[in-house]
């Protein structure tokens, strides 16, 4: 049995398309949806809003953690737009969404990324698609458990959730073999960004759930240049299968 894990699309249809090319299915951890390119501040929704130039001074404030600074930029430039700013994002995200759904290989599971929009999925998930967020699916003879979102941070992100909420998704897996998520288990080497230089919010009930129930692989996503892409905690092989928007290539699991 073949599978390939990807994560942090953030609207790369084109190479999402040829991932599951030799597998025998497809994950998806989530985060499709393509907002701001860190790397590239043409791409994405903003920039296609408010321009190259704002989208350089957003990412400015953001990485120096005036976040307060960021959503004060964010509030003017949509009173100068005069548009509602929901409906925007809603139609720029539709349009994302309509992309990468079609792009999925039959089958796909797939859980959401704190950057998607969870109502939206059963609109643009196909047949193919199975969508999982607190529930397990069995493939070739192994349980997969599926947590999807984040934490809530001072990002704001669309799909943030409570620690609490979170931990009950965690607690509803029981006992699976593989242990996918969008976000890792809360341990500094996962969660530490090597470029944006600041940690990200990991999971405390993933880390202990990795520990209580000593799942073969944790696998996840969400922080792009992590400072360790795999570790072994226990039994387990947590690994970041990679940020999907930039390398293009999937992560392989046989057995």
């Amino acid at each position: 049995m073949r599978v390939h894990v990807v994560s942090d699309v953030h609207g790369n249809a084109e190479d999402l398309a040829k991932a599951g090319e030799g597998a025998d299915a497809l994950i998806c951890l989530g985060d499709l949806v393509l907002f701001l390119d860190y790397a590239d501040h043409s791409r994405g929704i903003f920039p296609d809003l408010f321009g190259v130039e704002n989208a350089d001074r957003l990412v400015e404030l953001r990485t120096a953690r005036r976040f307060d600074e960021a959503r004060d930029l964010g509030r003017r430039l949509w009173a100068e737009l005069d548009v509602d700013r929901d409906t925007a994002i809603e139609a720029a995200v539709r349009r994302q969404y309509a992309e990468l759904f079609a792009a999925f290989p039959n089958p796909t599971y797939a859980t959401y990324g704190n950057v998607d929009i969870p109502r939206l999925w059963t609109e643009f998930a196909g047949p193919g698609t199975t969508v999982l967020d607190g529930q397990r699916v069995e493939l070739g003879g192994l349980t997969f458990g599926f947590v999807g979102g984040g934490l809530r941070t001072p990002m704001r992100t669309p799909y943030e959730i409570s620690d609490e909420e979170y931990a009950a998704k965690v607690e509803a897996l029981g006992d699976v073999d593989v242990l996918c998520s969008h976000i890792p288990p809360d341990v500094p080497e996962l969660t530490y960004d090597t470029v944006a230089r600041r940690f990200e919010r990991g999971s405390r009930a993933l880390l202990d759930a990795i520990r209580r129930t000593r799942p073969r692989y944790a696998l996840f996503g969400h922080v792009h240049q992590p400072l360790a892409r795999r570790m072994r905690i226990a039994a387990t092989e947590c690994v970041n299968v990679g940020h999907f928007a930039s390398t293009g290539r999937p992560f392989a699991l046989e057995w």
